[in-house]
């Protein structure tokens, strides 16, 4: 996978997320917003790790 398919492809999973989280915190499921937070987390970690921002146009 080159760079620039990863960073699109951590964009989608980072807006994906952003989006169930937000659905899951509307909805007052507690479990389902805590998973999802945590894996908006770790796909923050993944892309500081290689070193992009992933919101920089």
């Amino acid at each position: 996978m080159m760079m620039g398919e990863f960073l699109a492809e951590i964009r989608v999973r980072i807006r994906e997320t952003s989006t169930s989280l937000q659905a899951a915190q509307a909805a007052g499921d507690e479990f389902l917003a805590d998973a999802h937070a945590s894996e908006l987390e770790d796909l923050h970690r993944i892309a500081a790790l290689h070193g992009i921002d992933p919101y920089s146009a």
